[in-house]
């Protein structure tokens, strides 16, 4: 870490002093924007975030002919498309798009939507004469209880919306997209839990090497700041004016009865590198970046948690790959998402944020 050349999001700039050389001008460090995942070159996402009701998707587009994919699955109860075909033991290697949605199982129809949009242009697994079939897996998390009518959910037209939104710059962050109806903190009861929402984090280090992560945060547990073992949003007291901490709860038993809910939760997430890699590479890079998850939401991979880990690798760095090292950053940097999706989000619904509750790591505020 003390090597990084240029850190966005994954440390954020307020902390960059303490991992760029001394040499490195103030001017230089303030040029440092945020921009996550889209930091790896060949990667886009685009968001669509219904006004009806707090929810959406967000698509994570990968340029060309694609990128290598791999997935971790832990959560107890998932929702998932084309999760089988990143197994390395099945024949399709390139990845068009993963798409991250709200909306439960409904949720999942984004995805089609996105498909179409590839489609128009030639883009996908090519199937000779009949044409291309785009590769998109997916994983919804639940949101229907929050904010409003539950019939009213990403379809095929907002995943197709998000796909011609995306673009390479700035992720935006907070409740938008996927993370638009995320809430946490739910284990303590609907009453004492905090808004959710989306984060994206990178790092980039000298030789070229770039790893980036973007994550919807819809967590039965808390969300804790790893850097600082701090809970920056979940669980409130009873009066709703402070944190509980559910890992005392727990301990305390105060909350060992109040088991989540079946699907009424989950964190969703993606990490990319631009390094050369492949599916079995990806599946280790997968299930090392799932480690996040565990650092940073309390508890995480529970029976009412889908949570679901994506890896894609662009190919577009030809340096020397070390895939121990390239898996150890995707979970530092998805770690960080993670903690950025709750600190980014604003009130809503009747709950507070981070930043309303004065929780937010300063690195994010």
């Amino acid at each position: 870490m003390t090597r990084a050349l240029a850190i966005t999001g994954a440390l954020a700039i307020a902390a960059t002093a303490s991992v760029l050389p001394q040499s490195q001008t103030v001017a230089s460090r303030a040029a440092l924007v945020n921009r996550g995942i889209t930091h790896v070159p060949g990667i886009r996402v685009g968001h669509f975030t219904l006004t009806e009701r707090p929810t959406g998707c967000t698509v994570v587009l990968v340029d060309g002919e694609g990128a290598v994919g791999g997935v971790s699955q832990r959560g107890g109860a998932p929702g998932t498309r084309e999760t089988d075909l990143l197994d390395p033991l099945n024949m399709v290697d390139r990845v068009n798009a993963i798409v991250l949605a709200g909306g439960s199982a409904y949720g999942l129809d984004a995805a089609q939507g996105a498909v179409k949009y590839l489609e128009e242009r030639h883009i996908g697994w090519n199937v000779g004469t009949a044409g291309v079939v785009p590769i998109v897996p997916a994983a919804i998390l639940f949101d229907l209880g929050f904010g409003g009518d539950p019939k009213i959910r990403p379809t095929a037209d907002c995943g197709y919306k998000a796909a011609t939104a995306a673009s390479n710059g700035a992720v935006p962050e907070g409740n938008v997209g996927a993370g638009a109806g995320a809430t946490v903190g739910k284990m303590g009861g609907p009453a004492r839990a905090m808004k959710g929402g989306l984060g994206s984090a990178s790092i980039a280090l000298p030789n070229g090497l770039i790893v980036g992560a973007i994550a919807a945060v819809n967590a039965a547990g808390d969300v804790i700041d790893p850097a600082t073992g701090k809970v920056v949003a979940g669980v409130r007291t009873e009066d709703g004016k402070a944190l509980a901490d559910v890992r005392a709860l727990i301990r305390s038993g105060a909350i060992g009865r109040a088991a989540p809910r079946a699907g009424g939760n989950t964190t969703i997430a993606v990490v990319a590198t631009n390094a050369k890699l492949s599916k079995a590479d990806m599946s280790r890079i997968a299930l090392m970046a799932d480690d996040a998850l565990a650092r940073a939401i309390a508890p995480s991979h529970t029976t009412g948690d889908g949570d679901t880990v994506f890896a894609l690798a662009t190919n577009r760095w030809t340096g020397e790959v070390n895939v121990s090292i390239v898996g150890a950053l995707a979970a530092d940097v998805l770690a960080e998402a993670i903690v950025r999706a709750v600190s980014t989000a604003e009130p809503l619904g009747g709950l507070p944020s981070a930043r309303a509750l004065g929780s937010a790591p300063p690195r994010v505020r």
